[in-house]
């Protein structure tokens, strides 16, 4: 059973493109317009394990926001979609990732119940080309999206890419655990998931 999507979001504001697959290898090819932005999504690829393109257009003249907003929502729908029924997944998902000082965590249940609860604090207003409360913004708009359940906390950092790049390892790899098929129904007592 294939588990990929393609979506794309074309507004007045951004033009997205997104293609998605939960049983990559972790390869990123992304192009947002937003250094940072870019990075993280390689990050996030890289360390749960699934393929992601995207090309995104936006207008960065204006600001950084509508850019990073649709890029999770394209995101995170496609993620959904590539999950399907979630037969067989093991649903729930936690890591710690570090980064030299700081410290992440992130837990996940795919349960198709969006609830977002992200904690980050930052010093900085941005970091490189990306507004700091666009970060946390993202993560709580792919929950959303993506029908998850997610709860990410930055338990201890100085360094404010550190701490975003922490958070973003931790996603990762809560959502390659979560992800991982192990067999069997829709993992809930429900017999449904949602």
């Amino acid at each position: 059973m294939s588990r990929t999507a393609q979506s794309q979001r074309v507004t007045g504001e951004t033009r997205v493109a997104v293609s998605l697959d939960l049983d990559g290898t972790g390869v990123a090819t992304v192009d947002t317009g937003l250094g940072f932005l870019d990075h993280m999504l390689d990050t996030l690829a890289r360390h749960s394990g699934l393929d992601l393109e995207v090309a995104a257009e936006g207008d960065t003249d204006v600001d950084d926001h509508h850019t990073v907003e649709d890029c999770a929502i394209v995101i995170g729908g496609a993620f959904s979609e590539a999950l399907g029924g979630a037969d067989g997944i093991r649903r729930f998902g936690s890591a710690h990732a570090p980064l030299d000082e700081a410290l992440a965590r992130a837990v996940v249940d795919l349960s198709s119940r969006s609830w977002p609860e992200v904690h980050i604090s930052f010093a900085r207003d941005r970091i490189g080309d990306v507004a700091a409360e666009n970060i946390t913004h993202f993560l709580r708009t792919l929950a959303v999206e993506g029908r998850m359940t997610l709860h990410v906390d930055v338990l201890r950092g100085d360094n404010d890419h550190h701490k975003a790049e922490a958070a973003f390892k931790a996603v990762a790899l809560a959502l390659r655990e979560a992800t991982t098929v192990v067999g069997g129904g829709a993992p809930s007592t429900k017999g449904v998931l949602g």
